[in-house]
């Protein structure tokens, strides 16, 4: 998985992240920040609280602060998606 930065800011990060199939983000949570994930390209396994979703392109999902949340490919494609948090962790 590769994470690309876009902006930067002291309170928030917009960032380019790329998974390619069989890659994930694992389950994990933040305290006091939002993030929101939007997928480009490619189609990933979403996990938000005790939900799993199926998202393809077009497609955006939000993990409240402190909602656990991660992302898996397992497509046989590319996953390209924009994701900002804010605040800044």
């Amino acid at each position: 998985m590769k994470k690309n930065a876009l902006f930067d800011s002291p309170h928030l990060f917009y960032d380019l992240y790329c998974l390619l199939p069989g890659q994930a983000q694992k389950v994990h949570a933040h305290e006091g920040s939002d993030k929101v994930y939007y997928v480009l390209e490619g189609t990933g396994r979403f996990t938000v609280g005790d939900e799993e979703a199926d998202l393809g392109r077009g497609k955006a999902v939000i993990a409240r602060s402190g909602e656990p949340h991660g992302v898996r490919n397992e497509s046989g494609e590319n996953l390209v998606l924009l994701v900002t948090m804010a605040p800044r962790p």
